[in-house]
């Protein structure tokens, strides 16, 4: 089992940028890889982002290209989310989750997908 536990979610005014973080414990070494989904209210839980363990390779909505950035820390097993240029629309909450398919990581398909964290609320307003 892996555990995960995010950080960093918050208020920010449109234009601004908040980063994430996301601490994975327990059977890390058999992570593929990770990523970042988000539920806006109303809606089903999409996507946003993916990067896999070893060779860091990342995988991005088009929403979301060259405003977010997913890093990884492979010595304290944890994932960052910088996102910048932050728009109303971006208001969800965002699920930290990692796989140990590696073929799962560019697909984002949640089912795909066998661990995640608790979520954290990110509010971007107008």
């Amino acid at each position: 089992q892996v555990q995960l536990v995010e950080s960093g979610g918050g208020l920010v005014q449109a234009g601004g940028s908040l980063r994430l973080s996301c601490a994975a414990s327990g059977r890390t070494f058999s992570m593929a890889g990770m990523g970042w989904f988000r539920q806006a209210p109303g809606k089903e839980r999409e996507f946003v982002t993916s990067i896999t363990w070893n060779a860091g390779r990342t995988y991005y909505v088009d929403s979301v290209k060259g405003r977010f950035t997913i890093s990884k820390d492979n010595a304290k097993d944890t994932v960052y989310l910088q996102m910048n240029s932050l728009k109303p629309e971006d208001t969800a909450v965002y699920y930290c989750t990692a796989s140990s398919v590696i073929t799962a990581i560019p697909r984002g398909r949640r089912g795909e997908w066998a661990y995640w964290g608790q979520g954290t609320q990110v509010t971007v307003s107008s």
